[in-house]
């Protein structure tokens, strides 16, 4: 009888990019802990005495979270707009992934040109009569998140289209026999089996969204920088490794500290719609 197991081989890559992040997150943790007088926690005693990099880090994460709700009220809708659509979906995705395509930096240009003070809407807006005064809408706090929503929410959307497609359309036929309209079919059989995408995707927003670099930087401003930009100039402008490793570590548990949980649930999601599903 032929052994169903893989071959060995084929661990091989898997195991050297585990590998590679391990080493990675190993030295930074060393890094991190390097000191002008040897190893200890001064660079993290420092970064939480500083109230200037409390208040980058609450903002990023507020940042983050709120990236992840606005993709996830906008992606869903067009995740399942994409599943019921009976002609050819595969043009709708091209749509959708598009961003994906084009250089981030370009992409952010392309939002300052669009949501300057001059730009394309603040333009229509004033033409129309329906402001009276440019509205700020870069170097805020919203610039930066309709700039994360548009480059991170094709990873909710093709996440949770991936589970609304392997639906069983018996389902929605089920529960309209049983005389439930299409609102209470989607309420009760269909969002609850899509959960599982919805938390996984939700959670590739938030932390993509947490490390965060060039659009909060051009978007973003001096004011409302994210706590990526802040190690990214660390890095290259002042050269304090041990400081921005620090901050990078303290942005790992910063991230994890919601995944983690995110994940216990997706688990439990997942139990609970295999067994509705059988």
């Amino acid at each position: 009888m032929k052994s169903t197991r893989p071959p060995l081989i084929l661990l091989l890559p898997p195991a050297i990019l585990i590998l590679m992040f391990v080493t990675g997150i190993a030295y930074l943790v060393v890094e991190s802990l390097r000191t002008g007088d040897g190893f200890g926690l001064g660079n993290f005693a420092s970064f939480f005495e500083r109230a200037d990099y409390v208040a980058v880090l609450l903002r990023t994460i507020g940042i983050a979270l709120v990236v992840t709700l606005v993709s996830v009220l906008v992606g869903y809708p067009i995740a399942y707009a994409i599943s019921r659509y009976r002609g050819n979906r595969n043009f709708l995705m091209m749509l959708v992934i598009t961003p994906w395509l084009v250089s981030v930096v370009v992409r952010t240009y392309g939002w300052l040109v669009i949501l300057g003070p001059k730009g394309t809407l603040n333009s229509l807006l004033l033409s129309l009569g329906v402001i009276d005064a440019p509205m700020r809408l870069i170097f805020n706090m919203t610039g930066v998140v309709i700039g994360l929503v548009h480059v991170f929410s094709p990873f909710f959307i093709v996440s949770v289209l991936a589970v609304l497609l392997h639906l069983d359309r018996a389902l929605d036929e089920a529960s309209q026999t049983l005389s439930a309209g299409p609102i209470k079919t989607f309420l009760h059989v269909t969002l609850p089996l899509s959960l599982p995408g919805v938390i996984t995707g939700a959670m590739l927003v938030y932390l993509l969204s947490t490390g965060a670099i060039v659009t909060p930087l051009l978007l973003g401003g001096v004011r409302d920088g994210m706590l990526a930009t802040q190690i990214y100039q660390d890095v290259l402008q002042v050269f304090d490794y041990p400081k921005a490793a620090s901050m990078a570590i303290v942005l790992l548990f910063a991230a994890f500290s919601l995944v983690i949980p995110l994940q216990w649930l997706e688990r439990r999601v997942a139990a609970r719609v295999s067994g509705m599903g059988a």
